[in-house]
């Protein structure tokens, strides 16, 4: 079943297209592919409220609900999950359409939790400055 892709608040995290270097010998994307762009796109977010260097230290959740092909337009939106002192939680979600094309589908989904980082590379509070 196609979807609309969804339109959250200040758009897709991250937009790119799947390439064949990306491809497994079936021409399905790879899964470590999806994964690292979503990881991309939930750091951004997780800046963003953080207000400074954030490092990934979980994903919980992960569901590959169809493979991408090459050509496939990718984004991946995030959403506020929850957060700790030191952590936040974000749901990122895969769409993908075929390029050039208006409805778009599911793919993945997984929450991906980042813990604010000092530039020492220490752990922080969120409410401290970066």
């Amino acid at each position: 079943m196609m979807d609309q892709l969804p339109t959250p608040p200040g758009g897709a995290h991250l937009r790119t297209i799947a390439m064949p270097r990306d491809a497994n010998p079936s021409g399905d994307i790879f899964g470590g592919w999806t994964l690292s762009q979503m990881d991309l796109a939930g750091a951004t977010f997780a800046v963003e409220r953080a207000g400074g260097r954030v490092a990934t230290i979980a994903i919980d959740a992960m569901k590959f609900l169809r493979p991408i092909a090459v050509g496939d337009e990718v984004s991946c939106f995030c959403s506020w999950e929850d957060e700790g002192a030191t952590s936040i939680k974000v749901k990122v979600e895969t769409w993908t359409r075929v390029r050039g094309g208006k409805e778009a589908e599911k793919v993945t989904e997984g929450i991906f939790t980042y813990v604010a980082m000092t530039e020492e590379g220490k752990p922080r509070r969120l409410d401290d400055e970066a």
